[in-house]
């Protein structure tokens, strides 16, 4: 990639790419008579959450992709509903949304959700088959890493990637998709020591540690592209990133937040659901 110190990564464009195929593909099987579903299920009366699974079933209808949104309040509802779906050979594709009911765990009730199904790569047999090379959707934020490196033409193939965060949604799914890409990886994270000195070593930086501005201008050397992923919500009621936005002077290009990774995240989950359609009608 070429650019002045700062370039802004913005996912928009990119986002808008793939919801016109996305929606294009829809057509395509609706007229088919296979039409794509996809189904949410939440056990939460958290407002973000709510807003969130709004949020998804409106940017589902304008690609053409139906959304069904199931409430309950316990574990073993969660269960019914995820077990109700995985045999519904209508819905193409399945998300569980967070936070869960007291005592539930997103490990044990995702495995429930048919890998065939399991559009946000939420279960741990999704993971491994992503660790194993094996096919299997990656969790949409992590995907929409490489999707975003792959837009500006960032090179990847023996370059040095260094990922802050260690999560099963982002940090270890990208790490694996950089590694099949031929990057050099390292994980950083909590505990990590003395973490500018490493973070200054990437071509490639990944930010995902769900704190804001934890990385600063120190942590960034010239040259780099630096991805983030957080999303921290502000006094004000806006979203700040895991990376201050000084760091714009000195790295190669930073994609912003909001406007970055997120759209791009969306755009994916759903080209996901389609996928999973075609394949299963």
């Amino acid at each position: 990639m070429t650019g002045l110190p700062g370039s802004e990564l913005s996912g928009r464009e990119l986002a808008a790419q793939i919801r016109a195929a996305t929606a294009a593909r829809a057509a395509e099987l609706t007229a088919t008579g296979r039409p794509p579903r996809l189904a949410v299920v939440s056990a939460t009366a958290d407002e973000a959450s709510a807003s969130y699974v709004r949020s998804i079933a409106n940017a589902a209808a304008r690609v053409g992709i139906d959304c069904d949104v199931l409430h309950t309040s316990t574990a073993n509802g969660v269960a019914a509903a995820l077990a109700q779906l995985a045999d519904d050979p209508e819905v193409h594709g399945v998300i569980l949304q967070t936070p869960l009911p007291d005592g539930a765990r997103l490990a044990d009730l995702a495995t429930v959700i048919p890998v065939e199904k399991d559009v946000d790569g939420a279960s741990p047999l999704s993971l491994g088959r992503l660790a194993a090379g094996l096919p299997a959707f990656a969790p949409a934020t992590a995907e929409a890493v490489l999707a975003l490196l792959d837009h500006y033409e960032v090179e990847l193939h023996g370059r040095h990637a260094v990922i802050v965060g260690r999560s099963v949604v982002v940090g270890k799914p990208a790490a694996h998709l950089l590694l099949d890409r031929h990057a050099t990886v390292t994980i950083c994270h909590s505990r990590t020591a003395d973490l500018p000195a490493i973070t200054r070593q990437a071509d490639v930086l990944v930010v995902a540690a769900g704190r804001a501005a934890l990385i600063g201008p120190d942590h960034v050397s010239p040259g780099t592209t630096v991805i983030d992923v957080g999303t921290n919500a502000t006094p004000d009621g806006g979203l700040a990133g895991d990376v201050d936005p000084a760091v714009a002077a000195v790295a190669a290009a930073l994609t912003p937040v909001p406007g970055g990774v997120g759209p791009v995240t969306t755009a994916l989950l759903l080209r996901h659901v389609v996928e999973a359609a075609a394949v299963g009608g």
